[in-house]
């Protein structure tokens, strides 16, 4: 069986850790702060950890 290409969209997105976590930024931190407060920016900062089957589709895609 050949090898699968790495998805490109997927390796721009998403970060796999030392220990195989897969890491993403959140969401909706793009376009319009002005009307969310300033604790749900906060909460929205840095990068979440993706687990279950999520993870294990964004791994397959990446080939890992």
């Amino acid at each position: 069986m050949p090898k699968l290409k790495t998805h490109s969209g997927t390796k721009d997105r998403v970060r796999i850790t030392k220990n195989g976590k897969v890491l993403r930024r959140h969401s909706a931190r793009n376009h319009f702060m002005e009307h969310k407060n300033a604790s749900r920016k906060r909460t929205m900062d840095g990068t979440e950890t993706m687990t279950g089957k999520s993870a294990k589709n964004i791994k397959l895609k990446l080939g890992v």
